[in-house]
């Protein structure tokens, strides 16, 4: 089972999140524990090669799988989750 890591930054996107969102998003962290048998992973493409991406509703959860560790580096709205 692989540990889940939020980056400082992907910690601090979440905590700018709506309650309800927040809750959501945390629930998708606690998926990510049981790597890789995690519904609705999407491999990310072109210059995100080697990402993943997780989403509820509106908003997604990019990460990467390194070494024994699963990194979540961003957290945001579908609008400009993309966008780097």
């Amino acid at each position: 089972m692989p540990a889940v890591v939020l980056t400082a930054e992907a910690e601090e996107q979440a905590e700018r999140l709506p309650k309800v969102i927040h809750a959501r998003i945390l629930k998708l962290v606690e998926r990510l524990a049981n790597w890789p048998d995690v519904s609705g992973a999407k491999a990310l493409g072109g210059d995100l090669a080697g990402w993943y991406r997780l989403r509820t509703g509106d908003y997604r959860l990019r990460f990467r799988v390194k070494g024994g560790k699963i990194i979540v580096d961003k957290i945001g709205h579908r609008r400009d989750f993309y966008e780097d």
